[in-house]
């Protein structure tokens, strides 16, 4: 669990700074690695999306559907939550989660073609 909050939050962070300066996302290969399910050599939306919603699943300590600041120290920083919190009440729902990485996503997507290699 520990290593999918890790892996989750550099990739998060990589997500949200790149996004921030309009540069794509960039993973080093061992993380490409361990979200390439199937071993084709890319990450595609669909690999991408299954691990964010397991790492969400993992980060929600309380398995109450929303993240809360205490959940995410050291995962992400009061402003990438912010940023996330897209409806302002303190806390990310997965919906809210789901939507920031998979935009990151799409703006990491260069090729346009649905994944990351």
């Amino acid at each position: 669990m520990k290593r999918v909050a890790l892996l989750t939050g550099f990739v998060f962070f990589t997500a949200i700074a790149a996004a921030a300066q309009n540069q794509p996302v960039a993973m080093n290969q061992g993380q490409m690695d361990r979200l390439d399910r199937d071993k084709n050599g890319a990450v595609d939306r669909s690999e991408y999306q299954a691990f964010m919603t397991s790492a969400f699943t993992s980060l929600d300590k309380n398995k109450d559907g929303s993240l809360n600041s205490d959940e995410v120290v050291g995962v992400l920083t009061v402003q990438q939550f912010s940023a996330t919190d897209a409806n302002g009440d303190g806390k990310v729902s997965q919906n809210e989660f789901l939507t920031r990485v998979m935009a990151d996503f799409k703006t990491a997507d260069r090729g346009g073609d649905g994944s990351l290699q």
